[in-house]
């Protein structure tokens, strides 16, 4: 089982998603493209602390 994150909204910086990831695996922040409600549409969300 990985370490929880939280995935914020490039554009308005809303956090809109949470997921697990495994650190041993992906060491750097992790980058989706997803939909988000605020924007409209598709942007990148990253990973936050």
């Amino acid at each position: 089982m990985g370490i929880k994150i939280t995935l914020a909204c490039s554009e308005c910086l809303s956090r809109n998603y949470s997921t697990t990831k495994n650190p041993k695996i992906n060491a750097e922040r992790l980058e989706v493209n997803k939909y988000c409600k605020r924007c409209g549409g598709y942007t990148i969300h990253r990973e936050t602390k």
